[in-house]
């Protein structure tokens, strides 16, 4: 890019160019070459031609942002949301959904081969609908005080400020339909200059409501709440300045996996899709391939998730988890569906596991689902277990393939490896793989 300065000042004019993506990144960027050197275009779809202006150019790569659609592709279509491009929580509305399958399908194949060179077919893409989808949503809570008003929503897109939405399609339709009750609600409070935050979130046995308050709430809000609670069927759990949590309005809530009932507190983890944590359990089933014998090693377990189905398929189940309210859950849950051939263990599997007392029992199978950060310390130590099979659930793809290298070298091959669109229309890439232990016979 050509830059001209003047006295006292460094200024660069902003060059616009035509160019035609070949291929959407994660971001929900369209990507180019021009003049040899890769420009990521927001606002571009792949096979469109279109005039963009360049605002950020590096050494390597530059950043543009679409002006004007010359050619439009198939795969286009219109957001329905009015917040799409303000709100930092999707980036693909506009992409259709197999583009969006087959783009986080590529750049996940793209790792793995770049980082092990290995060419493996991906199965199919695991997913549901593309909108209403999301069970669980925090909203940001802001007083302005000059406006008088409450601004209730999502950050947005590379901001700490908030969008003040009055719709979010990729909310199951039922938290979608609270939002503008609750914002009455809350706006109404004698507190409403010291909300922290609300999460919604929706149980298979109704919606419940965690209200962040940054002061004492008055007779007059809590009473406000509880006709909340009442007029649409809510439970309301009020989150303080102490860790305690104190049921307003109480429901136990509770989600259905392979027919088993899963109790969770309101702020423990739960997936954020349903539909596809149903098929991601079904699937990892299917890859354990799990016999009446089998001990099985369910690593950052959380409160059961896959615990309680590997279980009824399995003989025993040891299920280990970082989180010590978790695993009382994972308790509670196993005795309230009858399991009784499940053990749950507290451990920090972050730090070095080989005294830790699952690390000194023989496993057939092990399925672990870490964090974003990886199962590093855990993965030399899956090793010495020697297990036939290992399903690897991940958040995080760069990571995967990271523990994966240990795996790989050490006698197992990569059998499996499957996309999941957890998140649509975001760029968030959920992933899969199973692998098979080469010296050890799989009868």
């Amino acid at each position: 890019m050509v830059q001209f300065y003047s006295p006292g000042r460094r200024k660069a004019i902003q060059q616009t160019i035509i160019v035609t993506p070949h291929e959407l990144d994660t971001q929900g960027q369209g990507v180019a070459r021009h003049e040899g050197k890769t420009i990521f275009i927001s606002g571009a779809l792949p096979q469109e031609q279109v005039e963009a202006v360049i605002y950020d150019n590096k050494r390597n790569y530059a950043k543009a942002k679409t002006t004007k659609l010359l050619s439009s592709s198939p795969d286009r279509i219109t957001p329905p949301c009015s917040h799409y491009g303000i709100c930092g929580g999707c980036n693909q509305q506009h992409a259709a959904s197999t583009l969006q399958h087959s783009s986080k399908s590529k750049a996940l194949g793209q790792l793995f081969r770049r980082e092990t060179h290995l060419e493996l077919p991906q199965g199919e893409v695991i997913f549901s609908q593309g909108y209403h989808y999301r069970r669980r949503a925090r909203l940001g809570l802001q007083y302005q005080t000059k406006q008088k008003y409450l601004q209730m929503g999502f950050r947005q897109k590379a901001s700490n400020d908030l969008v003040d939405i009055v719709e979010c399609p990729v909310l199951v339709e039922a938290l979608e339909q609270l939002l503008q009750p609750l914002r009455q609600c809350l706006s109404g409070l004698d507190s409403v200059k010291k909300l922290g935050h609300a999460e919604l979130v929706m149980a298979d046995n109704g919606p419940l409501l965690v209200l962040r308050h940054l002061v004492a709430l008055s007779d007059n809000d809590r009473a406000s709440l509880t006709e909340l609670a009442t007029r649409h069927h809510i439970a309301v759990y009020l989150a303080g300045n102490n860790d305690r949590l104190e049921g307003l309005v109480e429901r136990e809530p509770h989600y259905q996996i392979d027919n088993l009932t899963l109790g969770f507190n309101p702020q423990d983890f739960i997936q954020v899709n349903g539909a596809v944590n149903q098929l991601m359990v079904e699937q990892a089933l299917t890859w354990l391939d799990l016999q009446p014998t089998d001990r099985v090693l369910d690593l950052f377990c959380g409160m059961g998730n896959f615990t309680l189905p590997i279980a009824k398929r399995a003989g025993h189940v040891i299920g280990v988890e970082g989180v010590d309210s978790l695993v009382s859950r994972g308790k509670q849950n196993a005795l309230l569906n009858g399991l009784s051939n499940i053990e749950f263990l507290h451990h920090n599997l972050a730090q070095d596991v080989s005294q830790q007392s699952w690390a000194k029992h023989g496993f057939d199978k092990v399925l672990l689902d870490p964090a974003r950060a990886g199962a590093a310390e855990a993965m030399p130590q899956i090793v010495k277990l020697q297990p036939k099979r290992v399903v690897y659930v991940s958040c995080n793809p760069t990571t995967l393939v990271e523990d994966s290298k240990i795996l790989l070298s050490s006698g197992y091959e990569l059998s499996q490896l499957r996309m999941l669109d957890m998140f649509p229309q975001t760029g968030h890439i959920e992933s899969m793989a199973l692998f098979v232990n080469k010296s050890v016979s799989q009868q």
